[in-house]
């Protein structure tokens, strides 16, 4: 059974299915029952266009990316090369030069070499691959209803956190802890209250994090931690995850 059929209270429900649907967290067989349920259940199909407008803010600040312009030209070549170079040879020469019988077997033994070439540099220099520069988490624990979504920009140093659900009690504040094997776990900031806000992090945290981590909430004194460590109850935890 996936996690898209046992959504039972302890993983938030439909709510928190739908937003991790919305922020492609779920696995690929996942997302196709979910969709299914959108197509099929109108109540679902709200909620996750709920969660599309609630996570909209955190987007305001990562414009789209555009493509080389030189991709548009070796897409053109890759697929239109063969077929210039087809039209050229089919077209009825004249005299002298072009009725040679060795000047279009020169000729085709050119293109071959040059094909030949243009196939095999991919994979002589292969193309330098892009960092990921986008992670995702889903945080809860059993027996909290504490949840956070985060999404982690590793372009920006910028840290999203949506809030699910789960209120803090008075005088105490939620902070958010990075964990990183057996190392003690590193104070990644008190977490303003509001259901969208954003942590700047130190460069020392914005390596580890590109390694992943896990990341956890504890409740703390309001300010945070006296000690620079958790001193209250976890109350929520996941892994980053490439989107």
């Amino acid at each position: 059974m996936t996690l898209a059929q046992e959504n039972g209270p302890e993983r938030g429900g439909d709510d928190l299915l739908a937003a991790e649907y919305v922020l492609g967290v779920l696995a690929a067989d996942e997302r196709q029952i979910v969709s299914g349920r959108i197509d099929a259940e109108t109540g679902f199909a709200r909620l996750v266009d709920g969660w599309e407008v609630h996570f909209s803010p955190l987007g305001v600040a990562y414009p789209e990316v555009q493509p080389p312009a030189t991709v548009k030209v070796a897409v053109d070549r890759r697929l239109f090369a063969s077929t210039a170079t087809t039209s050229t040879a089919t077209a009825q020469p004249s005299a002298g030069l072009w009725s040679s019988l060795a000047f279009w077997r020169g000729l085709a033994t050119a293109a071959v070499a040059a094909l030949a070439i243009y196939i095999a540099v991919p994979y002589i220099n292969p193309p330098v691959e892009q960092p990921q520069t986008r992670l995702v988490a889903s945080l809860a624990a059993d027996g909290s209803d504490v949840k956070y979504l985060v999404v982690y920009d590793a372009a920006k140093h910028d840290v999203g956190l949506s809030h699910v659900s789960g209120e803090r009690a008075a005088g105490k504040d939620f902070e958010l802890w990075m964990i990183e094997g057996k190392n003690p776990p590193v104070s990644m900031g008190v977490i303003p209250a509001g259901a969208s806000t954003h942590l700047t992090i130190t460069p020392a945290v914005q390596e580890k994090l590109a390694q992943g981590a896990v990341l956890a909430v504890s409740v703390e004194p309001s300010g945070g931690s006296p000690t620079g460590q958790p001193t209250g109850p976890v109350v929520a935890a996941g892994d980053l995850k490439s989107i």
